[in-house]
């Protein structure tokens, strides 16, 4: 029979989705106030005094502190964040911001990433002021602002200007990690301990300008061109850090087989044995940069002085100036860089008591799974909360069907979640908070 805390989280959830909280990453978008007030609400109302603060007008974070049973532990951040990308309801089967249940799942923007871990938190923390239980640690319960571009008027925001919100937290749960995969037959949990480095770029190309029907050997355009094309086609080399090694380790154990690990052949197939959600796997492997947005010019017949071009790099943990370096040879004379957003690639070790907390807070629903570690291709707001020193997890437990491509899920069209996987979430994260 569904608990309480199980129903209320698919229902904040549901009405979470309900407000758009679009992020298009210029301040274009509606910002996440009518949500945070939501999310205020609807801690006050069972008698906890959440904190509602803004980066700037309608950019809006809620934070609350829960007392635990021991406080002389480490406090733990558990947060979310109520900004989604945005989506072309033309493309949906459903209406993106409707909330709709149907087949037994919750649609809508924001249903995986990350309303409805949003949901679990809330309703967790409304039944322990309800119920009366404290966790074993402090809580510091987190929903912050525009993590869909990078947290700088969300979480980064939130560690400049509030820092004493986070005293004695020393590990942090959030998004991408914790759900299940399906190898030969066995669920296998997903642990987020290690997420890549993030750095968006623009490319300026310079040339002379002129017109069109000229001949012209120092065109812009061109260079730009020849630019986006040698670091998009790009062979980044085989990069195996120590979360992903042990990933790989544990998948060949499960599926009793070995690997190279420096062929890739050998390495792709244990990926695919994790199924749909092998590929954010794959992007883990190397560093990769994507060419995203091109711009140059006003008229056909005008050559442009200037051509510039947009460039997502994710990179390896520790490698982030080596790939800079090879981004700008790959680029060649005449091309300038220009930061649009920075911030580092995390890696955490997969063992100690916490870890072990998780573990267990897992199997006490799934009692026959395994539980492994993997690095998330891109990044979350723990990258924030590291320079606080707290080290970050990726522990949004879900138990999902084996034939969901859950990695589609997120940004994608008609993105939902199995109310069961919801359920599950909300007994496992209530498990963690009590003996955690």
């Amino acid at each position: 029979m569904t608990s309480l805390p199980e129903r209320e989280a698919i229902e904040i959830a549901q009405r979470l989705i309900r407000f758009d909280t679009s992020n298009f990453g210029d301040g274009s978008g509606p910002g996440e106030r009518g949500a945070a007030e939501y999310v205020a609400t609807s801690l006050a109302e069972v008698g906890w005094e959440p904190t509602l603060v803004e980066s700037e007008p309608r950019r809006s974070t809620v934070l609350l502190r829960i007392p635990g049973r021991e406080p002389g532990r480490g406090a733990l951040v558990v947060h979310g964040h109520s900004d989604v990308v945005p989506a072309h309801a033309p493309d949906w089967s459903v209406d993106p911001f409707g909330g709709v249940i149907r087949d037994g799942m919750l649609w809508g923007r924001g249903a995986v990433d990350m309303k409805q871990m949003v949901g679990m938190m809330l309703a967790v923390a409304r039944d322990m002021k309800r119920s009366g239980w404290l966790p074993r640690r402090d809580i510091a319960l987190a929903v912050f602002a525009d993590e869909e571009a990078g947290g700088r008027k969300g979480s980064h925001w939130v560690v400049d200007h509030h820092p004493e919100f986070f005293d004695g937290a020393t590990e942090a749960i959030s998004e991408v990690g914790g759900y299940s995969v399906t190898v030969e037959g066995r669920r296998v949990y997903l642990v987020q301990t290690a997420e890549k480095g993030l750095h968006w770029l623009r490319l300026l190309a310079h040339g002379t300008a002129g017109h069109g029907s000229l001949g012209n050997d120092d065109n812009a355009v061109t260079r730009l061109a020849g630019a986006v094309h040698r670091i998009g086609t790009h062979a980044w080399p085989l990069h195996l850090t120590h979360t992903v090694r042990r990933l790989l380790d544990g998948v060949a154990d499960l599926t009793g087989t070995t690997y190279d690990p420096e062929d890739q052949e050998s390495i792709l197939r244990l990926v695919d044995a994790l199924g749909p959600s092998g590929a954010f796997v794959r992007a883990t492997l190397r560093t990769g940069a994507n060419p995203t947005q091109l711009d140059a010019g006003y008229k056909a017949n005008v050559v442009p002085g200037t051509a510039t071009a947009a460039l997502d790099l994710r990179t390896v943990p520790g490698t982030e100036e080596d790939a800079l370096a090879t981004l700008k040879r790959l680029a060649g004379p005449g091309v300038e860089f220009e930061d649009i957003n920075r911030d580092i690639g995390l890696e955490v070790p997969f063992e100690g008591e916490f870890v072990d907390a998780m573990v267990a807070a897992v199997l006490s629903e799934d009692p026959d799974a395994a539980v492994l570690p993997y690095m998330l291709s891109a990044g979350t707001d723990n990258k924030a909360l590291s320079r606080l020193g707290i080290r970050g997890y990726g522990f949004t437990p879900l138990r999902l069907p084996a034939d969901m491509d859950f990695s589609a899920m997120f940004h994608g069209v008609d993105e939902r979640i199995p109310l069961d996987a919801v359920e599950f979430g909300v007994r496992t994260l209530t498990h963690l908070l009590r003996n955690g």
